[in-house]
């Protein structure tokens, strides 16, 4: 799978603060590429770079084998990294004519970008009148004009509700079925794992691991402890707990509001749990090993939610 952004030994310095170390990898085509880390860890950072906004203390990227530096690249690139200075006086679609003007390309691109992000019933209506995420949804608009195939997004779903999340998350899904490569820091994990095919977490400006979702989901850790988590239950949730806290290899019995959460040693089975529970003479009503989410992976690899 060719790339279409390659970075190559990025760093940033402000002084004595190492914003980003040697930071090196490929985002492939066609990709949804999720930058994951703490808020601090270096996404904005790096955005910035790749889109010839601040310039490295040392390192290279390339676009499509291209250097980064250059004007005709970045025209073919949508990107949004800060909240867009729309007029609030004006409607969605003359906010958009004024920044096809300042982009000298897509006027005639309006009304399917309007129409791609739901919001041609809205056109007319004046800016100050839409929700959050109408707001964010016209401000992915304006990445969309001139129909560049790569996209960029800096914390797309930052600060809005369930629902406009929701809707974002809809429309990037959207655009990427249309072949669209769509780059996006963010440290919502949960999103970053129901959107993204790839990713690459940073922690303190160092790359700690990179590579599609399920490859960094599937990753033994080399330094850590492996642990899994199952879920069980029995009528008598007091005696389940309380012979489960006896048996090998268990680290952590939890009380859910359906029944137990047991933190094991990654050798202890569901088979070897059911086993264990009958002879004791408690049979499981409910035995599910839970799926590794990327939050529970992250908290492996970095061992933190901030660097703040």
């Amino acid at each position: 799978m060719s790339s279409v952004l390659s970075l190559r030994g990025i760093s940033k310095y402000y002084g004595p603060v190492h914003a980003l170390n040697n930071v090196s990898f490929e985002v492939p085509k066609g990709s949804v590429f999720g930058i994951l880390g703490p808020n601090g860890s270096g996404k904005t950072t790096l955005l910035g770079i790749v889109m010839d906004i601040l310039k490295a203390s040392s390192g290279t990227f390339l676009w499509n084998g291209q250097p980064g530096s250059s004007n005709e690249m970045r025209k073919q690139i949508g990107t949004l990294l800060e909240t867009p200075n729309f007029y609030h006086y004006l409607s969605g679609q003359k906010n958009l004519q004024i920044a096809a003007a300042i982009k000298e390309r897509g006027k005639e691109d309006i009304p399917r970008v309007l129409e791609k992000v739901n919001l041609t019933q809205r056109k007319d209506s004046k800016f100050s009148t839409y929700s959050l995420g109408m707001k964010q949804r016209l401000a992915i608009a304006s990445t969309l004009i001139g129909n560049p195939d790569i996209l960029v997004f800096d914390e797309p779903t930052n600060g809005l509700d369930p629902a406009g999340i929701a809707e974002i998350r809809e429309l990037i899904k959207q655009l990427n079925r249309e072949g669209k490569t769509i780059i996006m820091a963010s440290h919502i994990l949960d999103e970053v794992e129901k959107v993204c095919t790839h990713v690459a977490i940073i922690q303190k400006g160092v790359l700690k691991t990179v590579g599609s979702v399920q490859d960094v989901l599937n990753a033994t850790p080399s330094d850590k402890v492996v642990r899994v988590d199952i879920e069980l239950a029995a009528d008598n949730l007091g005696l389940l707990e309380e012979i489960l806290k006896q048996m090998p290899g268990v680290v952590e019995v939890r009380n859910t509001d359906t029944g137990l959460t047991l933190h094991a040693e990654e050798y202890v089975t569901t088979a070897s749990i059911n086993k264990y529970c009958f002879e004791k003479g408690v049979v499981l009503n409910q035995l599910n090993l839970k799926k590794k989410s990327l939050e529970s992976r992250f908290l492996e690899i970095t061992g933190t939610q901030s660097d703040r």
